[in-house]
């Protein structure tokens, strides 16, 4: 099963290879952005995202983002990946 994680953009990193970073649930993580960005890439910053795999894969509304990692959290889908993504950001600190 593919699992999207909702997570907002919260500033570009790198606009040469398309690169931002997210936040889920407090952890950031840089993810590529080429499958959301349209004609300003800085447009991104405050959106909302689901993210697999590194690559934010769709833009979502933030209501769709707080019912989805709501119900992640209740079926216990997403502790799994947001404590292995915490655990590589401590891992670099």
């Amino acid at each position: 099963m593919c699992l999207g994680i909702p997570g907002q953009i919260t500033a570009i990193t790198n606009p040469a290879r398309l690169m931002a970073m997210a936040e889920v649930s407090g952890v950031r993580r840089e993810v590529n952005v080429a499958c959301v960005v349209g004609h300003d890439l800085n447009a991104l910053v405050g959106q909302w995202v689901l993210i697999h795999v590194g690559f934010a894969m769709s833009l979502i509304d933030e209501a769709e983002a707080a019912a989805t990692l709501l119900a992640l959290r209740d079926l216990g889908e997403a502790q799994e990946a947001l404590d292995q993504m915490h655990a590589a950001d401590l891992a670099l600190q």
